[in-house]
């Protein structure tokens, strides 16, 4: 990364300007943070290029395209001004190292690394499809490296400034070894051609090379074209796929989707965790704390002296990460074939963690280690437990206590007198005596009846967000505020997170849905009903859509219309609408959409099961309970609690299997966790089961207290859980035997439920208005 210039602008937007990047035959590339701390790349676009009228058009098309890509493994378009005098866009930017920079610094990937990143290359691809995009240029370079999974970057905007290019006689565009045949033919290319180009990355993966090997570009595409890949070295397990993927028929390739299931039939969800090498993971680590470190320079003047390339000798210098820089902005090579060659000098790419909104307010007096601190912080989110630092008794340790708004400034990562104890990233925590419950971390008090206690938590990014009004987002090592917004959430809502943003029925009373960046709080998403629908519930969302209980417009006043309806997440409209279903309520309504199914309960005992993609009812039956409940839904059966532990099939409603409770007391509604299913009974017991063939693993009939957990969430080697009743408290046990380890419980006599998330090595719990940080010991 280069210091800015004399005629570079200090900021873009409301982006405060660090750096150049790089430059390309688009325009230059700035890195950038937010005044609430999130970094972005910021893209400006060339001047001449922004007196084109037709490119004008052309990259405000794309541009609105690429928005809709929200998926996990995508950094995203995040903000853009396309009528600016010189147009520009953000996209998320992606701390540490590319494909390209990880193999050359340690080699090729070993084979389990190799199948994570191929399933989260496929997921991205998927999205990128799903909304009409063509990578195009998928390669190396254009993949980085986060602890929780690959990010594909440079997604669609690069047809803004080749499409004139792409139109004239014998000009191929792209990066050879990775164009398909059909590309270098100048035949029309589709979403396979991407698939082709995902063949060759996972190819150099594998190996440390490329699959076509020759000396120049021309040479190269000839290989693609009339040639056979060179895979020795890609491993035996992963050889068919690749070679499929790289067939020189398009009809032939498999799709992304197949490409997923095949490499992660269970979905992406467990497959990344601990996904890279350690040493690896250390050069991400690196690599983000080199990023984090920067303040925002002077006009002019050279970067700081802290952050250096590695470069022998000492070499002043920066990390060069596009990190989603466009193609054509500056990024890793990408060749104009029979054309003008890239005005551009291309730089060398990088980049990923995602970076979370990061805490700003640094000051030029502050060491560097804060900085270091805050994404250690952030990264336990994300798992990065390879290179996690520090290791001390820490659960031994007073917690930290405050009240809301005490010292607390919006965006902040610490207090007055400095960084909170337990933001330090110490992720090692010392493992207490048997039967000992940790000491909180830290300990935070909300203002009085702002947080809703009937909902549960969400982590996510380094974030703690709890239901209320306001909606508060906290750091999770450390309890402080990172932003607040007020009447945003109304009463009683649950958190619906999807699609990377949360969403909440407006509450500006026209009907609509909101959906907030959970890394900001600000809004970054709406629908658009234009009063076909006024939207009064949100029952549950998934990747595409949004499922939710409406109010229907009559041209009769006096009647009162409902109906079930989902609104498509990259449209914004009415996918599909659905009356709602006769003797059911119009309210206590809890759901969940997985698996192509919407599945939902209300208060009359009523389970109901809709086909996502049209609405139409599979099967209701009132087999539930007088109060509504989120349903646990696993391997194509929902699960229920009652007197007997019950399972019937998500596609019929057929009866599957039934357990007994053995003369103990009712079960409460189970939940599945890691292929578990955990149930607690009114006896105070833990249950858990197999939930294919329902068949007893083990029964923990002494929990330590009063009350059994009945929320549970899993972090390495113990399973914690949280109880409704509040003489519960959090609960550790053993997931194999069953075997209580701890029980934490704050004795404050608050009648309240409690609530457990994790994040990391971290247990993030809430227990009426009072909320803790605790080792995941």
């Amino acid at each position: 990364m280069d210091p800015l210039l004399q005629d570079d602008p200090q900021s873009l937007g409301s982006y405060r300007l660090l750096g150049r990047i790089g430059a390309g035959g688009m325009g230059r590339v700035y890195l950038a943070r937010s005044a609430g701390g999130r970094t972005v790349a910021v893209k400006v676009v060339r001047p001449d290029l922004a007196q084109d009228t037709a490119f004008r058009g052309r990259f405000r098309q794309e541009v609105e395209i690429a928005r809709a890509v929200s998926g996990r493994y995508t950094a995203p378009v995040v903000d853009a001004d396309t009528d600016a005098a010189l147009p520009w866009l953000a996209t998320a930017f992606v701390l540490g190292p590319s494909l390209t920079e990880v193999v050359d610094e340690h080699g090729a990937l070993p084979e389990h690394s190799v199948r994570a990143l191929g399933a989260g290359l496929a997921a991205a691809l998927t999205e990128i499809h799903s909304v009409g995009l063509v990578h195009r240029d998928l390669k190396p370079s254009n993949v980085l490296l986060a602890a929780d999974g690959p990010r594909v970057i440079d997604f669609g905007i690069a047809r803004a400034v080749d499409g004139d290019r792409m139109t004239q006689t014998g000009v191929v565009v792209g990066s050879p070894g990775y164009i398909p045949p059909e590309q270098a033919l100048g035949q029309p290319v589709g979403t396979a051609g991407d698939v082709f180009a995902l063949g060759a990355v996972l190819a150099y993966a594998s190996t440390g090379r490329t699959a076509y090997a020759d000396t120049t570009p021309a040479a190269v595409l000839y290989q693609v074209v009339h040639g056979e890949p060179d895979l020795t070295g890609v491993p035996e397990h992963l050889l068919g796929l690749v070679t499929a993927c790289l067939d020189r028929d398009p009809g032939q390739r498999p799709t992304p989707a197949q490409v997923l299931e095949t490499l992660a039939p269970k979905g992406t969800g467990e497959v990344f965790t601990n996904w890279l090498p350690g040493a690896v993971s250390s050069t991400i680590a690196t690599h983000a704390a080199r990023i984090l470190d920067l303040e925002t320079p002077e006009h002019g003047t050279p970067a700081p002296d802290s952050v250096n390339s590695g470069a022998p000798g000492g070499q002043q210098g920066t990390p060069t990460p596009p990190g989603g820089a466009p193609a054509g902005f500056g990024s890793a090579p990408t060749y104009v074939l029979g054309g003008a060659s890239n005005p551009g000098a291309p730089t060398a790419s990088g980049g990923a963690p995602t970076v979370a909104d990061t805490p700003a307010g640094a000051t030029a007096a502050a060491p560097a280690v804060p900085s270091r601190r805050r994404f250690f912080g952030l990264a336990a989110g994300a798992a990065v437990g390879a290179v996690a630092v520090g290791g001390v008794g820490i659960w031994a340790l007073g917690g930290k206590g405050g009240s809301e708004g005490e010292g607390e400034g919006e965006g902040e990562g610490k207090g007055p007198n400095g960084p909170e104890p337990g933001d330090a990233g110490a992720e090692k925590f010392t493992t207490p005596p048997p039967g000992t419950a940790p000491q909180a971390l830290w300990h935070r008090t909300a203002q009085t009846d702002t947080l809703n206690g009937e909902q549960p938590l969400l982590a996510h990014n380094g974030l703690l967000i709890i239901s209320g009004d306001p909606l508060v987002a906290r750091y999770v090592a450390g309890g402080r505020t990172k932003w607040t917004r007020k009447e945003v959430a109304p009463a009683g809502a649950p958190l619906i997170f999807a699609a990377g943003k949360l969403f909440f029925v407006s509450t500006e009373y026209d009907g609509d849905v909101i959906g907030l960046d959970p890394d900001t709080g600000k809004e970054a998403w709406r629908s658009r009903l234009n009063g076909a629908l006024t939207v009064e519930r949100i029952l549950a969302a998934d990747e595409q859509r949004i499922y939710v209980i409406a109010s229907v417009r009559t041209e009769d006043t006096r009647v009162h219309l409902t109906a079930i309806a989902a609104i498509n997440i990259r449209t914004r409209k009415v996918d599909w609408q659905k009356p709602r279903d006769k003797g059911t309520t119009d309210y206590d309504l809890e759901g969940v959409a997985v698996g192509g199914r919407l599945v939902y309960t209300d208060a009359r005992r009523n389970v109901t099961v809709r086909n996502t993609e049209n609405g139409a009812q599979l099967w209701t039956q009132k087999i539930g309970d007088d109060i509504a409940w989120r349903p646990a839904v696993h391997a194509k059966r929902v699960f229920l609690g009652g007197d007997r532990l019950r399972s019937v099939h998500v596609d019929n409603g057929k009866p599957d299997w039934s357990m007994s409770s053995e003369g103990r007391r009712s079960f409460y509604q189970p939940m599945v966790v890691g292929g578990v299913l955990y149930a607690a009974d009114h006896s105070a017991g833990v249950w858990a089961v197999d939930p294919v063939r329902g068949k007893k693993i083990w029964l923990c009939e002494d929990t330590g207290a009063r009350r059994a957990p009945s929320e549970f969430v899993q972090v390495g080697d113990t399973l914690y859980g949280a109880s409704y009743e509040d003489e519960g408290g959090i609960f550790a046990l053993n997931p194999k035997t069953g075997k209580a380890r701890w029980n934490y419980n704050d004795n404050s006599g608050i009648i309240e439920p409690w609530h457990v998330a994790a994040a990391g090595k971290r247990l993030l719990a809430t227990h009426g208005d009072e909320i803790y940080g605790l080792p995941a010991v």
